[in-house]
């Protein structure tokens, strides 16, 4: 079993800057591929970006790619996601995720989820 934990979301202007942090316990977090997904009201939870065990290949969703960062510190067993130019539409709630073996981009596919934290673009 893994616990996640995110923290950081809150409401921003459009062009803000947030940066989300989750939190793991309960397994070796180095194994384990880490996402961020984010559901706005009435939609599909949708794949945002992901990184591997160790940090060095990431994906994103085309829409956040030059805007968003994901990166992890094993030693602290976290994975954040810095967000730059938030847009309206960068509005919903983002959750956390990890699974075993490799990248896939399906929120079926992945295992453990957090609560979730709600970001906000508005102005």
């Amino acid at each position: 079993q893994v616990h996640l934990v995110e923290s950081g979301g809150g409401s921003v202007q459009p062009g803000g800057s947030l940066k989300l942090s989750c939190a793991a316990s309960g397994r070796t977090f180095s194994n384990y591929v880490m996402g961020w997904f984010r559901q706005s009201p009435g939609k599909e939870r949708d794949f945002v970006a992901t990184i591997d065990r160790i940090g060095h290949s990431t994906k994103y969703v085309d829409s956040v790619e030059s805007r968003f960062t994901i990166s992890r510190d094993n030693a602290q067993n976290t994975v954040y996601l810095q967000m730059k130019g938030l847009q309206p539409e960068d509005t919903a709630v983002y959750y956390c995720a990890t699974k075993l073996g490799g990248i896939i981009i399906k929120a079926v596919a992945w295992t453990y989820w957090g609560q979730g934290t709600q970001v906000t673009v508005s102005s």
